[in-house]
């Protein structure tokens, strides 16, 4: 199974890489940026959206990394404090097995 997906998944990245090759080539007009304090030099129309989808692509695995190393953290806290709470538990079963 683990061969299969990866063929299909080479498969998927070359389909996009000649999808990319195709859009590049007939979009070939150089445009500029324009932002509040700067203008880009020109570029393909392909240049700019294939670098968008790049940087989204960047900026959703970083806002994953971010998400992941936080509930990572979070889940290592509630377990130290599930730690504590079941060793009070087990003290206090302890003291009251003693008075009985």
């Amino acid at each position: 199974m683990g061969g299969l997906q990866k063929i299909l998944i080479i498969l998927l990245v070359l389909f996009l890489i000649l999808v990319a090759l195709v859009f590049s080539l007939n979009n070939q007009m150089a445009v500029s940026l324009n932002f509040l304090l700067f203008e880009t030099r020109p570029h393909g129309i392909a240049v700019w959206v294939i670098l968008s989808f790049v940087m989204g692509a960047l900026l959703g695995v970083l806002i994953t990394l971010v998400t992941t190393f936080r509930n990572s953290l979070s889940r290592r806290n509630l377990e130290k404090k599930l730690a504590r709470t079941e060793q009070a538990l087990e003290k206090s079963r302890a003291e009251n097995d003693r008075t009985l």
